[in-house]
Order: structure tokens, then sequence, then C-alpha cells
């Protein structure tokens, strides 16, 4: 009898991203002094994990209501917020860097687009103009945001198994939940 080992294709892409990250920190210091800072390399991964920020977000939304059909980053906002109002308190951080991140704190006023969101869409439509915004501070709230849905997405699994860090393996290296004192509980 063999046994089915579960599989995360998300956070496995997640770790990739991450992986990528902890490269770029070899070439520039993560602290706010360079938080500005742009790059080709930068940007590439700023569209990534916002790309995989839409994908999960979607899922997140589906595992709210099957039904959904949020498919942009207003349509998200307005079903996360009603599910999980506490959402632009999340913290994420980087303690190698003693980093903290609240990447969805724009959420706590309607209609508001997080910066790092914007950021990425005025590099992938209008590069020559906005090339400037793939910052770093944008990618790594990007990834923290990532972090925070993938948490929503099989928070459910964690509930009923074991703890993030258990469920997930191997574990996040670079950025993890920290401390966070907000819970994720379902508001229907």
């Amino acid at each position: 009898m063999s046994s089915v080992i579960q599989t995360y294709p998300h956070w496995t892409y997640f770790l990739c991203l991450e992986d990528d990250i902890s490269t770029l920190s070899r070439w520039v210091e993560f602290s706010e002094p360079n938080y500005g800072c742009y790059s080709v390399e930068i940007a590439r991964l700023l569209m990534a994990a916002a790309a995989e920020v839409d994908v999960v977000a979607k899922l997140v939304c589906k595992s709210i209501n099957a039904g959904s059909k949020a498919s942009s980053i207003g349509s998200y906002q307005a079903e996360l917020m009603a599910a999980y109002p506490t959402l632009p308190m999340a913290l994420t951080t980087i303690p190698r860097f003693g980093i903290e991140l609240r990447p969805w704190t724009s959420w706590a006023t309607p209609a508001s687009p997080p910066v790092w969101w914007t950021a990425t869409n005025k590099v992938k439509h209008h590069r020559s103009e906005h090339f400037d915004r793939a910052t770093l501070i944008s990618v790594l709230e990007a990834m923290g945001a990532l972090l925070i849905l993938l948490t929503l997405l099989y928070k459910d699994r964690m509930n009923q198994l074991e703890p993030l860090s258990r469920l997930f393996v191997p574990k996040s290296f670079l950025l993890n939940m920290g401390d966070n004192r907000v819970r994720f509980t379902h508001h229907a």
C-alpha cells in the first residue's frame, strides 16, 4: 500500500520565487535605504509574484464562494475583505533583514489597490514610462501578499492538520507570517 504525498503547487512556485529573491539579496541589501532600487530582475520577479497573487486570490475567492466570479484586484478586494476584514493588518516578516510588511494595508480603504499591485501594472503596461516602479519594496510586498493568500488558501487544512510550518514542506526560508496576531476567521 503506497501513501500519497500531498503536494501544493502554489507553495512550490512561491518557494521558487523566494529562492530568486533570496539570490537578489546577494546584490541588493534588503534595507529601507534600498527600497527604491529597481532593475530588470526586480521587474521580472515583481511581475511573476503579482501574477501568482492574481491566481491564488481567485482560488481563495472560490474557496469562500464556489460561484465567485472575482477576476480583478477590485473584485478580490470586495470578496476577501467581506470574508476576512482583518486582512489589512496581516503581517509578514523577513527576519533575516528585520523587515516587517503589511502588503494589504491599502485595503482598509474601499477600492484601493495595493501600491505594489499598481506598480506591477504600470511596469507591465507602460514599462518605458514606469520602469522605475519595479522596486525592491514592491517585490517584497508582493511576496508577502502571496504568502498571506497561500495561508488563506490552505488555512482549512492547517486548522484540521498541522500548523503552516508543518503543512508546507519544505518551509519558507526567507519570508514568514511572523508573530501574526491577525486571525483569519471567515466571516459569512
